[in-house]
């Protein structure tokens, strides 16, 4: 079970993953000690799970975020079909979906062209899918982590 320090600590680490545990101790009137030991705790639970840099892909050249809704022929063709999804290094994330589609799957490619070739010589050739919607974002103003 986690308390109102842990959760401290959390949106600490959220805000400023490199933080030192020192401030992080000064801001939360306990010792350095306390602070790795609540860390490591969270660790070993799960709470915490990584240390992330997140890069800019605009800066990297990645202008064209969409998504791709993906109709598979058979719901028994998921396993193979994100084997498949999993290779393709412009697929960055990937969820397996109730509703219209079965398969809902981000991209991130340089150009329309790009996203066009990805389409048209990688995606659709999967013989286990049967059909893709293709959405293309035109700004992200929200991204943020889940909050505590």
């Amino acid at each position: 079970m986690i308390d109102n320090l842990d959760k401290f600590i959390m949106r600490t680490l959220q805000h400023d993953a490199r933080v030192s545990y020192a401030e992080i101790a000064k801001n939360s009137n306990v010792s350095p000690a306390t602070i790795h030991v609540r860390i490591e705790k969270l660790r070993k639970a799960g709470y915490i799970d990584g240390t992330h840099v997140h890069l800019n892909a605009k800066k990297l050249g990645y202008d064209v975020c969409c998504f791709i809704g993906i109709n598979l022929a058979r719901a028994g063709d998921y396993p193979s079909t994100l084997k498949k999804l999993e290779a393709l290094p412009e697929v960055v994330e990937a969820h397996y979906t109730t509703g219209q589609y079965s398969i809902f799957i981000k991209v991130m490619v340089q150009s329309i062209s790009d996203l066009q070739q990805l389409l048209i010589e990688k995606i659709q050739p999967i013989d286990e899918i049967q059909a893709t919607e293709t959405l293309i974002s035109l700004q992200q103003p929200i991204l943020r982590q889940v909050s505590v």
